[in-house]
């Protein structure tokens, strides 16, 4: 895997760094870290990928672009496809299609992992919805040594942060890493992000992840015009565009702190997942184009 660069940027003011993960390839991001281990191994053609989620997940991109590439069979069990997605095709969703992945909806009473799981086959492998297992933590013992290489030349201790849904990147680099790592819930408050990363990894211990919480309530891929307005500002004074289901709660919670050490912001990458978003703000918000 390539190793990400590490930039110094400001903001309206404010000064920090960004692991550039968002340019590590075609599968970029936190999904890069997390696939690592599979990206390792040798799989013949004739093996099947089942895995389930979001019809817009950034993991069913980074998965399908993972099988393409290895001629690899990818089976995602996911609930209902709208109608209108189904004949308008867009996003994460048209890029998987692009990618020749088989999409299974559950019309079943079973919850969707279930109904996933009851779709394999002896020696299929079974991934769980955004790469949340045990295998992904091999990436993330790659990225500590990374930043502590790149801190060390930099002559600087970092502070790290980065935005969760499953909390498993974020609890994986906490566990190898020398510095400090904080986060926030994305998805959910902060006592569900415990439980699942305590449901992946039994007794974690939290002393090197602290959660943060944002002073305001927001709930997971609805619309809020001051996240459109981060965004937009984001990538015009730092031409860098971000996520804008997590980035945009990770950095307005980030760049309101004091951080003890310089602060650095981990970027997970995602960003095809931001064309589907934005026609929804720029229907919202039609005023701006």
């Amino acid at each position: 895997m390539l190793i990400s660069p590490i930039e110094k940027i400001q903001f309206q003011g404010f000064e920090f760094y960004i692991k550039r993960d968002d340019l590590l390839g075609e599968i970029n991001g936190n999904k890069a870290r997390k696939l690592a281990f599979y990206l390792s191994q040798n799989y013949n053609q004739s093996q099947r990928f089942i895995s389930y989620g979001g019809i817009q997940s950034n993991a069913l991109v980074a998965l399908s672009i993972f099988a393409s590439k290895r001629n690899l069979t990818l089976i995602y069990a996911c609930e209902k496809i709208p109608t209108y997605l189904r004949n308008n095709p867009c996003g994460n969703y048209k890029l998987a299609l692009e990618n020749n992945v088989y999409f299974i909806e559950n019309h079943s009473d079973k919850d969707l992992k279930t109904f996933a799981l009851s779709l394999c086959e002896k020696d299929d492998v079974f991934i769980e919805q955004g790469v949340a297992n045990l295998n992904a933590e091999s990436g993330y013992i790659q990225l500590a040594k990374e930043i502590e290489s790149q801190s060390k030349n930099l002559g600087l201790d970092f502070d790290i942060f980065l935005p969760s849904g499953t909390g498993t990147s974020a609890a994986f680099l906490a566990k190898n890493s020398k510095f400090k790592v904080f986060t926030c819930a994305c998805v959910g408050d902060e006592c569900y992000l415990k439980t699942q990363i305590l449901n992946l990894i039994k007794n974690y211990d939290f002393s090197n992840l602290e959660i943060l919480k944002s002073d305001k309530k927001y709930h997971f891929a609805k619309l809020y015009l001051e996240f459109y307005q981060l965004y937009k500002d984001l990538k015009q004074e730092c031409q860098i565009e971000f996520d804008l289901l997590y980035d945009m709660l990770g950095l307005s919670i980030a760049l309101k702190r004091e951080w003890k050490n310089p602060l650095l912001y981990i970027h997970q990458g995602g960003i095809s997942g931001n064309s589907s978003m934005l026609e929804r703000y720029i229907f919202k918000y039609c005023k701006d184009k």
